[in-house]
């Protein structure tokens, strides 16, 4: 352990929290519980001790063995301890809240991290009669009495006296961000050799993004298993229409907008790059919405792909400091889409090279023929187009040419003496652009910012080095009369 280790400085925070639960039929101890449609594949929040058993047990059900192989992924971040059976996690101080993103973490990290932040608890309960003082989402300051703390490692050993086929497989990964090449690869080696039955549970905090994430990749791996091995052994009956067996016809409602159906810039070029793009993506969009809301035919709480849409939407309405972090946050989640389909398209590939190899393999004895690292090294191609494509969005509503190029004349013409008009037609474009947002003060300010940005746009060549200058040196703001108050001085001057 290195000197004055930054996991001395961490702040212990609870898991859960007041309406953590987001889902009817509530599991005790196990937050938002589900199965994924269509699959053997479980998503959760992180369960207390005894909601481990809880979800252990409901995944099992009447059939499946308590002594049969489970795999239980955690896609946390952060070091987790329990006292007294609950889950606290370790934070720094400046990352207290729902979500948290830690920046490179590693799996062998966390599980140091665990065992000294252990000590850490020990040592602030010893000095505190026995107590430790911990803090929820919301910073609010908790203490309880430490009768007993023990790592997550350490609860999963004890569960195996009761499930003795259970793996616990840590993938720490951002929030909003893709998971790395590699974590993909991890994934892949957790479910290889196992049976199309075997129970997989993925979980993170809450069970939102990140346990989301990995459920779509899990189901895309059991995708493969299916395809290679049903497929295969079909293609051997004479007589059947292979047609009419193919996994990928999965069709989207036509009426939704192109954004909500993640037909972005971006995506559109990595399904034009791929072999088989368009059957990659639809796949996709078939496992994310079956992990999505019940609203698109799913069992959970975040949609992957809408919600870059629903993000884009509330983009425009925000303040502009708002807006900094949002697009930030917009750009990961289609980079982490992009990603996904990828993935898909490597799955698929990886299930061609398995039926044709051998037709009567189990799945359980189906192997990737390559990593997907090595996918991804050989499509090179795809690493470029994400990072040079991520951020093309029309992040502002475009004012219709025709009323650009008139409000252009008549700033030209005669600023001063057009004026009146300028600022009418300004707002008259406003109105028009934001007529489907809701009154309010959202509203207010998506027109007035467009106002502002608008009126720099048609400024007089000789008066935009002066309220860019103004600007640059912070005399002014980007505000729509601020603006107006200068270029009038100015021009009078």
């Amino acid at each position: 352990m290195a000197e004055n280790p930054e996991i001395w400085k961490a702040v212990a925070m609870a898991d859960h929290f007041e309406k953590i639960q987001k889902l009817p039929d509530a599991i005790e101890g196990c937050p938002n519980f589900r199965r994924v449609p269509g699959y053997k594949v479980y998503c959760c929040g992180q369960p207390t001790v005894a909601g481990f058993e809880a979800a252990l047990n409901k995944a099992c059900g009447e059939i499946y063995p308590k002594d049969g192989k489970i795999i239980w992924i955690n896609m946390r971040q952060e070091p987790i301890v329990y006292v007294n059976g609950n889950p606290l996690c370790a934070r720094p101080a400046n990352k207290i809240g729902e979500y948290a993103e830690l920046g490179n973490v590693t799996r062998d990290g966390i599980k140091a991290d665990e065992v000294e932040f252990i000590k850490v608890c020990e040592g602030k309960a010893k000095n505190n009669d026995g107590k430790l003082k911990y803090v929820d989402i919301n910073k609010k300051e908790l203490e309880v009495e430490m009768k007993e703390i023990i790592s997550l490692h350490d609860v999963m050993e004890k569960l195996k006296e009761k499930f003795p086929g259970v793996t616990h497989c840590r993938i720490p990964v951002c929030n909003s961000a893709a998971p790395l090449e590699a974590d993909f690869d991890t994934i892949c080696n957790a479910l290889q050799g196992t049976a199309i039955t075997t129970p997989v549970i993925i979980s993170d905090q809450v069970g939102l993004s990140r346990a989301t994430t990995g459920c779509v990749a899990a189901c895309l791996f059991r995708e493969f298993q299916i395809c290679a091995r049903f497929e295969g052994l079909v293609e051997t009956v004479p007589g059947v229409n292979q047609a009419l067996l193919k996994m990928d016809r999965y069709t989207m409602d036509p009426k939704k907008d192109p954004l909500f159906k993640g037909e972005f810039e971006v995506i559109k070029e990595l399904v034009a790059e791929l072999p088989d793009g368009e059957a990659a993506k639809r796949e996709c969009d078939k496992v994310i919405d079956k992990n999505g809301p019940a609203k698109g035919g799913g069992s959970g709480i975040k949609q992957l792909r809408e919600n870059i849409a629903e993000s884009k939407l509330s983009y425009e309405i925000m303040d502009d400091a708002a807006q900094t972090f949002l697009k930030l946050k917009i750009m990961d989640n289609i980079h982490k889409y992009f990603y996904v389909i990828c993935f898909s398209a490597y799955m698929r590939e990886c299930a061609v090279v398995a039926k044709d190899a051998k037709y009567d393999t189990p799945a359980s004895a189906l192997k990737v023929p390559k990593s997907f690292s090595t996918y991804m090294d050989d499509h090179k191609v795809l690493r470029t187009i994400i990072v040079e494509g991520r951020g093309k969005l029309q992040w502002e509503r475009p004012i219709p040419p025709e009323a650009l190029a008139n409000l252009e004349r008549l700033a030209n013409e005669d600023f001063q003496k057009n004026l009146g008009r300028i600022i009418h037609d300004i707002y008259q474009s406003a109105h028009g652009l934001f007529k489907d947002l809701p009154q309010g003060d959202h509203k207010k300010r998506a027109k007035y910012r467009f106002a502002s940005k608008t009126l720099m746009r048609v400024l007089p060549a000789n008066l935009m080095p002066v309220i860019e200058e103004a600007i640059a040196n912070k005399v002014i703001t980007l505000d729509f009369y601020e603006i107006l108050g200068l270029a009038q001085g100015a021009n009078k001057v």
